[in-house]
């Protein structure tokens, strides 16, 4: 049973970060935290032990949840993108999000030859590695434009599924009976681990669902980045018949999220560094400005994470309606971004992990307190780090100087 000082927690904890999305100045600074591999390592478990064992990774992630408490928990058993099994099932609405994220287990059952886990196809302390590759060729463009449903399904799943290389023989539909049982159990950690999160005062409803965009469905699951941003060159009709049709399938497929209780989306931008201004206007653009128009017209929100610099493609927010969700920043500084969109788009990030893994206590102090002061005026800003994983080595010390300075700078 919950507590009611904690529902309390996590009704504030809510309130603070919508207050931010709203671009509305909350009681404090909202803080998403930090984690990653350091989280395993502070519980004294592998990292291997994390990605397999359910109970030591609930053990684990309430341990730092406990000592280093933010608005947002961090830990849990997280994954490798798996796009192309999602489309290939987008039809099946309870099942396409189930099959979104590879974990360790799922994949001793996939055998995903895009993924590498730790205590598997890496030592022990590894983290997880998403490998690319080729799994489409130019010529098959015309297939995947006419049904990428279909497409996915028959042509894509078994060659990026060891276990799915032949659809339809027993080794196959043993595969998918072991894999319902796998998802099964997990389910039921789930439940477990989430309401062990309630009863730290974290909310337990309006979470988060799984968006794409287009060209990253292709340069990612497809064709990989570098053929794609070479195709865009040699076939740029076709790459935008691709992204128009993907996009349908997507907008549904995150749809799905939504009528399971999710209010925002959260998109993983790849392609972005890797385009001038001119091609990201043209090619990436529009298909990704048109679903995030589409579900703000289905009241959702959506997060995107810029990975790389994204400095030459800030102003294309601007030519959505203010309030729409929320940007983070991997390299783009955060006070750059504010300088652009500061009263129309929330910003969040802005802790660079350099700093937190190789600075003194007292260095840290100083950068969170600039940090804050530049950031905070105006509301309309998460703290968060740049990108979401501290390794094992990082010191607890430098840690707990982040939280103590957000506690110390962070009020309004």
């Amino acid at each position: 049973m919950v507590s009611p000082e904690m529902q309390k927690l996590a009704q504030e904890r809510a309130a603070r970060m919508q207050a931010a999305i709203e671009l509305k100045e909350p009681d404090r600074v909202p803080f998403t935290g930090l984690g990653g591999d350091i989280v395993a390592a502070y519980a004294g478990i592998t990292a291997y032990e994390f990605e397999f064992d359910f109970e030591k990774n609930r053990q684990a992630a309430i341990k730092w949840l406990k000592d280093f408490p933010a608005d947002s928990p961090v830990g849990g058993i997280g994954g490798l993108d798996n796009l192309a099994m999602s489309v290939a099932f987008v039809d099946f609405p309870d099942l396409a999000n189930q099959f979104f994220m590879v974990n360790g287990p799922m994949n001793d059952v996939l055998n995903m030859k895009f993924a590498r886990f730790p205590g598997r196809q890496l030592d022990e302390y590894s983290s997880r590695q998403f490998i690319g590759g080729k799994n489409m060729e130019p010529e098959e463009y015309d297939e995947l434009i006419a049904d990428p449903v279909k497409f996915s399904y028959e042509k894509i799943l078994p060659r990026i599924a060891g276990n799915l290389a032949d659809l339809g023989s027993p080794t196959s539909l043993a595969t998918m009976a072991r894999l319902g049982m796998v998802k099964a159990q997990q389910a039921a950690e789930m439940r477990k681990t989430g309401a062990a999160l309630a009863e730290l005062g974290y909310p337990t409803g309006g979470g988060s669902t799984f968006a794409f965009a287009p060209l990253d469905y292709i340069g990612d699951h497809l064709r990989d980045l570098p053929n794609l941003v070479l195709d865009i060159r040699r076939y740029p009709d076709k790459v935008k018949a691709a992204a128009e049709a993907i996009l349908e399938v997507l907008v549904k497929w995150t749809l799905q999220g939504k009528a399971a209780g999710a209010v925002q989306a959260g998109f993983p931008l790849h392609l972005n560094e890797y385009l001038s201004p001119k091609l990201y206007r043209e090619f990436y653009w529009p298909t990704l400005k048109e679903y995030i128009l589409r579900l703000r017209e289905e009241g959702m929100r959506s997060r995107l994470f810029c990975e790389g610099w994204h400095d030459a493609h800030l102003d294309t927010f601007l030519e959505l309606p203010a309030g729409w969700g929320i940007a983070a920043f991997e390299k783009t500084d955060v006070r750059k971004a504010k300088k652009v969109l500061a009263g129309h788009t929330c910003i969040s990030g802005g802790i660079d992990v350099g700093v937190v893994i190789s600075g003194t206590p007292a260095e840290i102090d100083e950068y969170i307190k600039r940090l804050l002061g530049d950031m905070m005026p105006g509301g309309g800003f998460i703290l968060g780090p740049n990108v979401g994983n501290l390794p094992r080595n990082t010191p607890i010390e430098n840690v707990a100087a982040v939280y103590e300075a957000v506690e110390k700078y962070g009020k309004y």
